[in-house]
């Protein structure tokens, strides 16, 4: 099995290239982050043409996740609420979770929210949300211990995954705070199936537009997939396809390919 993790920064406006790569790459599922679109008016008949099925959690502009997969999932979910239903709504405002299970295993697709600035409300609300994220796994795994966690995570958990030419001392995305609380959560289980086969820095998967910053490769390994450790012992590649993001109006971002 097959899954990619892609921040397509706008299914609208990027949908030639997801479809393409598809067709060049038929993976089992592929999910999406910053969709940007609500839920009516995403673009299924490309991809139900493709044999996928398709779930959404959207919203307009802004923020939006979705799973393709040739498979039918069960048991969907899309949002912290409707597991932890004693929790304040605010987490569920933004659209950024939405998970399945395919052959008993739970796929867990996020977009964390970025936090603008270290310090600023933003930076404190992200803190907040993965503090709820860590509560929603412990309460998944409970009933389902097989989870693939992926998605866009907006933080460098180590130096080796940002470009040298940044500080990463209190800087967003890499700060120690943001830093600490991806790893409470990944003590839970969880091991990052990219590090299981390459340890070397200077992979990244997000450039941002600005500075030629993909041409010189200044970019940050944001993107990730964590898998308990059934999964992880099963796991036998995790890449990062440039490729994409060397088209015209690219997403920033490239997919990140998880074979299990």
């Amino acid at each position: 099995m097959k899954i990619a993790t892609w921040n397509v920064n706008s299914i609208r406006t990027r949908l030639q290239h997801v479809v393409d790569w598809l067709i060049q790459n038929p993976i089992d599922v592929l999910c999406m982050q910053e969709t940007k679109v609500i839920d009516d008016n995403f673009p299924r008949s490309p991809f139900e043409e493709l044999g996928y099925h398709i779930y959404l959690s959207g919203q307009k502009s802004y923020n939006g996740v979705a799973i393709v997969s040739l498979q039918p999932l069960q048991n969907i979910s899309t949002s912290f609420t409707s597991i932890l239903p004693e929790i304040s709504p605010e987490f569920d405002e933004q659209k950024r979770v939405i998970t399945g299970v395919i052959n008993g295993m739970r796929i867990v697709n996020l977009y964390v929210p970025n936090g603008s600035a270290v310090g600023s409300e933003k930076y404190e609300y992200k803190l907040r949300w993965l503090a709820m994220l860590r509560e929603y796994l412990q309460t998944l795994l409970a009933s389902t211990p097989n989870i693939c966690m992926c998605g866009d995570f907006n933080i460098a958990l180590e130096d080796k995954d940002i470009h040298e030419k940044v500080n990463p001392e209190n800087h967003i995305m890499a700060s120690e705070p943001e830093r600490q609380a991806l790893r409470d959560i990944l003590t839970l289980g969880f091991a990052d199936a990219f590090r299981k086969f390459t340890s070397e820095g200077g992979y990244y998967s997000w450039w941002d537009y600005r500075a030629a910053s993909f041409r010189r490769n200044l970019g940050w390994r944001i993107d990730h997939h964590y898998l308990t450790p059934n999964l992880y012992e099963l796991a036998k590649s995790c890449t990062i396809d440039i490729l994409p993001r060397k088209l015209t109006q690219p997403s920033d971002h490239a997919p990140v390919i998880l074979e299990l």
